[in-house]
């Protein structure tokens, strides 16, 4: 078998959180979640471009799970990253985060999820964490990327750690997890 000079790897899971991006950009452009889909998406808190208030940083030091359901404001969706303010603990925290630095993406409400390989920028490493100022303003830019106005509406967010296993993960019971091994040739 032949080197994979291509890598197709890579541009499969570029393309994949592509994916998230739209998913996200669907959210802002209907200004918000058609019908029950919420999402649960999982990101490396420490992977290079993510902003954090330096409380979160420090309670969830490795990976951190938010909810866009019904609380969360000031969504944007860029080509390489997307923003929102969610409440932690009653208190609106501003979240930056770029698509690469997403682990998994769940939409518990049709059992579609997505997970990533880890990705090769970090391989041997140490990505390096931008805190955000802990009272950053929840502000929104005059327009989106698509030029639709920010969603500010009302709703909840959950964080959890990667290694902690409690019930605010929805079961997995009947849906498809999407991952690369099942693309390729064995």
């Amino acid at each position: 078998m032949s080197s994979d000079l291509m890598n197709y790897e890579q541009m499969t899971q570029l393309a994949l959180r592509g994916v998230v991006r739209d998913a996200i950009r669907r959210v802002i452009r209907e200004d918000g979640l058609p019908g029950a889909h919420h999402f649960y998406i999982t990101f490396l808190t420490r992977y290079p471009g993510v902003e954090v208030d330096e409380g979160l940083a420090r309670k969830y030091p490795e990976e951190v799970t938010i909810v866009l359901e019904h609380q969360y404001w000031d969504l944007n969706a860029y080509d390489t990253e997307f923003e929102v303010t969610l409440k932690f603990g009653g208190i609106p925290k501003y979240l930056k985060v770029p698509y690469h630095a997403i682990s998994r993406f769940h939409d518990p409400s049709v059992g579609f999820a997505l997970q990533f390989d880890p990705p090769v920028d970090t391989e041997g490493s140490e990505p390096v964490v931008q805190i955000a100022p802990a009272k950053k303003p929840a502000t929104t830019p005059a327009a989106t990327a698509l030029g639709a106005p920010a969603k500010k509406s009302v709703s909840k967010a959950k964080a959890k750690k990667s290694d902690d296993s409690d019930d605010t993960e929805p079961d997995n019971d009947g849906e498809k997890v999407v991952s690369l091994d099942s693309f390729r040739k064995k």
